[in-house]
């Protein structure tokens, strides 16, 4: 079944190809792990029009690219994108697409250098991150097990926000906990942020202790199979104040409106300025993006952001939604949830309770 899917993922990148380009050359490697199921840290994949597609990788993983993707023509080498046009180059490819975002000057440099005369390459522009944004049947259940996973650890880690807790100790009991139930690893470095620190978007977890009447924000996901969760939740250690409430409250609402409007054919740039607009009406502002996809990895397309130019959400895109308001020097309010689009709304795959807890 790996192999028809691989396959068909790569009758669909040629189909979306430039029609001028003989072959596409596929560098990033999340790209070509989505290609061809090959999972190793070093590889690259040559895809022609015609004829067999060939993953380059190094002799640590050739046995692996063997069990992984067997129906591939492999090509052992250190230097895997240039060898990759020099075999263009020698099946008389002629124009090649490139992800251009992803070569840097330097490995361009190498590539010119590899194709000579004879290989004139082209601009792929994102068309494997675009096939990625709408997940198949495995990869949503993926994803719906790495939100499961990071549901648990939210429930488990609640009885651990004490007074005298470190936010580097909740870091690392999330991290844990997450392995714990099932995970490969977590999606990123978890957000763990106390008191006035809970105003900080990105906060990196310190030695500072919870303290009663603190804010609490976590942001964390798991990751299963490749796939990533992403989940934000805000709660109190203890009583909460009259302005906690009012600021959880506030922030709830715009993300419960948020996500009924992220239906199939919503506009992400105009979810977005929908958060804006909701959060400028109580005299706060939106200092980040809305969301963004979630998939292989933890921030891809479709982003849900100013000037984005993502067209209209697609059955089984999966993306966050997550407002958030800080008040610097008091603390803030982020409510974040890895949805499912369909034709009813944002549909939550992270389903901890979203009502503000006093812990």
């Amino acid at each position: 079944m790996q192999r028809q899917v691989t396959a068909g993922r790569r009758a669909a990148l040629l189909a979306a190809l430039p029609a001028s380009a003989d072959a596409m050359l596929v560098t990033k490697l999340v790209n070509v792990r989505y290609l061809t199921g090959f999972t190793g840290s070093n590889a690259a994949l040559l895809l022609p029009r015609e004829g067999d597609a060939l993953l380059a990788t190094d002799g640590r993983y050739d046995e692996q690219a063997a069990m992984e993707a067997p129906e591939l023509v492999r090509l052992i080498t250190r230097t895997l994108a240039a060898d990759l046009v020099r075999q263009a180059r020698g099946d008389r490819l002629r124009r090649v697409a490139i992800e251009r975002h992803h070569v840097t000057l330097a490995s361009y440099d190498g590539l010119v250098d590899a194709a000579g005369d004879e290989v004139e390459f082209v601009d792929a522009g994102d068309s494997v991150e675009r096939l990625r944004s709408v997940k198949d049947a495995d990869e949503m259940a993926a994803i719906a097990h790495a939100c499961t996973v990071t549901d648990s650890a939210f429930t488990r880690v609640l009885d651990r926000l004490r007074p005298g807790v470190t936010e580097r100790e909740v870091a690392w009991s999330l991290a844990t906990t997450m392995r714990e139930l099932g995970a490969e690893g977590e999606a990123f470095e978890s957000i763990v942020a106390f008191g006035p620190h809970s105003a900080i978007p990105h906060h990196q977890p310190t030695d500072r202790a919870l303290a009663t009447g603190d804010f609490v924000k976590l942001d964390f996901g798991a990751r299963v199979d490749g796939y990533h969760a992403d989940m934000t939740r805000t709660v109190v250690c203890g009583r909460a104040a009259d302005w906690q409430r009012d600021l959880h409250a506030t922030v709830q609402d715009v993300q419960a409106k948020c996500r009924a409007a992220a239906v199939v054919g919503a506009v992400p740039v105009q979810l977005d300025q929908l958060a804006r607009d909701l959060i400028r009406a109580t005299d706060h502002d939106l200092v980040h993006g809305l969301g963004h996809g979630v998939g292989l990895e933890i921030q891809e397309q479709p982003f849900v952001v100013p000037n984005s130019a993502a067209g209209p959400l697609r059955e089984s895109v999966t993306v966050t939604v997550e407002p958030g308001i800080y008040v610097p020097g008091r603390g803030g309010v982020r409510i974040e949830d890895t949805v499912r689009i369909d034709a009813a709304g944002g549909h939550p795959l992270t389903t901890s309770a979203r009502d503000l807890l006093e812990v």
